[in-house]
């Protein structure tokens, strides 16, 4: 699969004025505010590469068990560990580098809080001896860890993201990461959301809210693969 860059489409024209709560989907969306729907958006294809360099580095994001929780809600991509376990499984053998991103909430009611069973990885992700585990405490992986420096310094490039959540701390670092002129590549069944609420009672689904990401990040910040993709190059 080759990736894809989505070019702008027009903004809404006005409000969508449900009345009251219930799952929003994209294409109801389209449909209620004069938006280019779904079917109808223009895509070009991005210029890529044969093959992915030795210095390209995977970077798994907040892939902790605290995802788990009840309270994050519905989720999307049920098989993302699995994508991500058998990019991991890939960098391993290749040797190229891996830097594990780990969340360490300061918040009392976090289960992503260091000190118990939340804060450690995922079975499908657990860090081997000599990997580094990057830890961070808001959602960009870049603010408080030198990071960049690290990328730079080492020469790993371009950056292939995986992790959780896609809306919060993957597109956190990924925006943070473009603006500081990062090669990125994001994983698109690596990573995956939850449902989100709205602040007028609307409940956007779980794959909107991944694909409204994505798509926020495509082009201008990164560029949107999948896993077969990366597969294909390494």
């Amino acid at each position: 699969a080759c990736a894809m860059l989505m070019k702008r489409t027009t903004r809404a024209d006005s409000a969508i004025g449900l009345s009251s709560p219930e799952i929003v989907s994209l294409d109801k969306i389209a449909r209620r505010t004069h938006t280019v729907a779904p079917d109808s958006i223009e895509i070009a294809p991005m210029p890529a590469p044969d093959a992915l360099p030795a210095t390209a580095a995977l970077l798994i994001i907040d892939l902790q068990k605290a995802i788990d929780a009840p309270y994050w809600g519905p989720r999307n991509n049920p098989d993302c560990e699995r994508k991500v376990a058998a990019l991991l499984e890939r960098w391993r053998a290749t040797r190229r580098p891996i830097y594990h991103i780990k969340h360490d909430s300061t918040e009392p009611q976090s289960a992503y809080r260091p000190g118990q069973p939340g804060n450690d990885f995922k079975d499908e992700v657990m860090p081997r001896a000599g990997e580094p585990v990057i830890a961070k405490r808001v959602h960009s992986a870049f603010i408080g860890t030198g990071l960049g420096a690290l990328f730079e310094n080492a020469g790993h490039s371009p950056l292939i993201v995986t992790g959780v959540l896609t809306h919060n701390s993957v597109e956190a670092t990924v925006r943070m990461g473009g603006n500081l002129g990062f090669e990125i590549y994001v994983v698109s069944d690596g990573c995956f959301a939850v449902d989100k609420p709205t602040l007028d009672g609307r409940v956007f689904p779980a794959e909107d809210v991944h694909a409204l990401s994505l798509a926020n990040m495509s082009g201008e910040y990164a560029t949107i693969v999948d896993t077969a993709w990366i597969l294909d190059r390494t």
